[in-house]
């Protein structure tokens, strides 16, 4: 929508958005100033060496053991790297090879992502992924090419919007159920890409608790269950926004 023109066409002051949340108490409000939610990028690390027989390892490069390397010392650049006063999440989901049996893979892919909370991480955790996969597969003598893209932006929240969202909030679900300063997670969000242009604010809305009764089944499982019973609550929620805004 931004890339085809919306905020040139159709001028916008807030922005505000929420999602549901399981496992959060339902009907209640969640949402803090700063980011709420993290970054993602996806990474390609594409290792080259050389096949041989499993029976003969020294005549390859072994692209399993290399790759092996390679995701152990990914984790480094959380632990030691990074600064630990930002929070950081490096994945590898993937671990793709070209080897069988009694076969010694020469190629191997590794798919996964990061996130964090900040352009600046996502800078560094790019430039260190990328140093440290190629110097390994130099050391071995395999060749790599790395890949890494920014999918989403973090979810940053502005101050004034905020306030706006939990007031409005509030005269909706009483102060009880309003928490304007919950913790951050590293899931992530394209409402992102609004918040880079426009101010605004992104909420949870509870879907329920194990406790309440529902199911815990989390987002994106096959499984999951929506909880009908917070669809008025969120109507509310943003009507309330509006007026709550419109009146300042």
């Amino acid at each position: 929508m931004i890339a085809d023109g919306l905020l040139e066409t159709h001028s916008m002051d807030e922005i505000y958005g929420f999602h549901n949340m399981p496992g959060m108490a339902k009907g209640h409000i969640f949402t803090r100033v700063g980011g709420i939610m993290g970054s993602e990028d996806n990474f390609v690390i594409k290792i080259h060496g050389q096949g041989c027989h499993a029976a003969r390892p020294h005549m390859g490069k072994d692209a399993i053991l290399i790759g092996s390397e390679i995701v152990v010392a990914l984790q480094t650049i959380v632990s030691r790297i990074v600064d630990p006063n930002e929070p950081v999440v490096i994945s590898c989901t993937e671990f793709i090879t070209d080897g069988a049996h009694n076969a010694v893979a020469g190629n191997v892919v590794i798919k996964g992502d990061t996130r964090s909370y900040s352009p600046k991480v996502q800078a560094q955790l790019e430039k260190e992924m990328k140093a440290i996969s190629e110097a390994i597969c130099t050391m071995y003598g395999a060749t790599c090419e790395f890949e890494y893209t920014h999918e989403f932006s973090p979810t940053v929240n502005d101050v004034n919007s905020v306030k706006r969202a939990v007031t409005a909030a509030t005269n909706i679900v009483g102060s009880d159920c309003v928490c304007g300063d919950t913790s951050q997670v590293m899931i992530s969000e394209d409402f992102a890409g609004f918040l880079e242009k426009i101010p605004g604010c992104f909420v949870f809305i509870g879907s329920g608790t194990v406790e309440e009764g529902c199911n815990g089944i989390a987002l994106h499982n096959p499984s999951f269950d929506y909880n009908d019973d917070i669809l008025e609550i969120g109507a509310k929620y943003f009507a309330e926004v509006a007026r709550v805004s419109l009146s300042q």
